[in-house]
This record gives structure tokens, sequence and C-alpha cells, in this order.
């Protein structure tokens, strides 16, 4: 059961809006000079793929498949993302089409809190996938009504944030692409650290699970 927690710093700046143009608030989070903002190099997932992995079947990722995933993982992050987003917490409503053949919606789970690790926390996000641009736009809020019109209140112990996740790169050299943004006072070189010791050797976990649990394709990581 999802529990309400107390709201987090900043919360007067994402409480949500309607309509909300999510793309637009990304970006003008992105370019406050306050925020604390990371941008990982993107994965040529093809690449990656013949350098670090064998595979049960010969698999070319293509743009179509990588895309399909980002989808998949706006629904259900509980699948995607387990280390992160704590298992059977992971919920969403109020779909919406929206122009373009776009389409967003509401998504609230209790995730892994980025400096500790040990703890999780409910996060509470406004969801835009726009299929024209292949990106997944995710606007952290402090609070929201979930679908039965009760409050919701997002966890404390880290800032607000919203995230973007794209696709970029041909059909047949897709480049898995990631930006984060925190709602702070000031950068905090805490969270940019967090993330530049982080960095992965391989495919990020979503892709894996995508290619086994989507693909049916078995993976093995190769010996350094």
């Amino acid at each position: 059961m999802i529990e309400a927690g107390e709201a987090g710093p900043r919360e007067e700046a994402t409480r949500p809006t309607s309509p909300l143009d999510h793309e637009e608030t990304f970006e003008r989070a992105w370019t406050d000079p306050a925020n604390t903002r990371i941008e990982l190099p993107p994965v040529d997932v093809n690449g990656v793929l013949a350098r670090h992995y064998r595979t049960s079947e010969p698999l070319s990722f293509t743009r179509t498949m990588l895309w399909e995933m980002e989808v998949k993982k706006a629904f259900r992050p509980d699948l995607y993302i387990p280390s992160v987003v704590e298992e059977g917490t992971s919920r969403w409503w109020g779909r919406q089409a929206e122009a373009g053949g776009a389409e967003s919606f509401v998504r609230c789970s209790r995730q892994r809190l980025w400096l500790e690790p040990s703890e999780h926390a409910l996060v509470l996000e406004q969801v835009f996938l726009n299929p024209a641009r292949q990106s997944a736009t995710f606007i952290g809020a402090a609070e929201l009504l979930d679908g039965d019109g009760n409050l919701l209140r997002a966890g404390e112990g880290q800032p607000l944030f919203h995230v973007e996740h794209s696709v970029d790169g041909g059909e047949s050299r897709p480049l898995n692409l990631w930006r984060i943004v925190y709602l702070t006072d000031r950068p905090e070189a805490r969270l940019v650290e967090r993330f530049t010791l982080a960095r992965e050797v391989g495919l990020r976990e979503f892709v894996e699970i995508y290619i086994r649990r989507d693909l049916k394709i078995e993976l093995t990581r190769r010996e350094s």
C-alpha cells in the first residue's frame, strides 16, 4: 500500500497546473541555473551489445524497439527499473490523448532515494509520451490527486526532479538518451557525483530487461 509522505523542497514550483506543458516545463527547469542538471552520455545500444554481451540468437536492436521499451517502462517502471522502483508500488491513472498522437497520464511509485539508496519514498510524476520526438517526459510533483480523488503527497528525503528519456539515431543504430534535473536552490555536487560515479559499463537495466522479457532473447555478459 502506498502511503502519503511530506512534500519535498521547492514544492510550490511543481504543483500541477492545468493544462501542463510537460516538455516546456522540463526545459524551463533545465535552463534554470539554480537547479542541478545531469545528462548521461548517449548509449549506442547495438555497439554496447556487440562489445559487452553474447545473445542466445542474433539481435539487431532497432530504434522502434527502443521506443517501444520507453513506452512500456513509462507505464510499468516497477518491471523495467526494479533497482529503483519498489516492487508492487507502481500505478498510473488519468490517461489522455494529446495532439499529434501524444498521450499523458499520471503515475506514482515508491522509488529508491538517490543519495540514501537503502530508503524508498513516494514519487509522483506527470508523464508525457511524444511519439513524434520519441521522448518520454516525467514532471515530478509535490502533490497530486489519485484516480479516486484522494490527495497524495510526495515523500521527503530528496529534491523533486524531472526526467527525460528519449531515442535518437537511425533505425539500425538507436541511441538511448537520458537527462534529469533536480529542483534545488543551487547546484548540488553530491547529486552530480552520484551519477558520475555510478555510470554503467553495458546497457542500462531497462534495455536488458526489455531484451529478456519482451524479445525473449537471453543475454550473457562478456568477461572484461
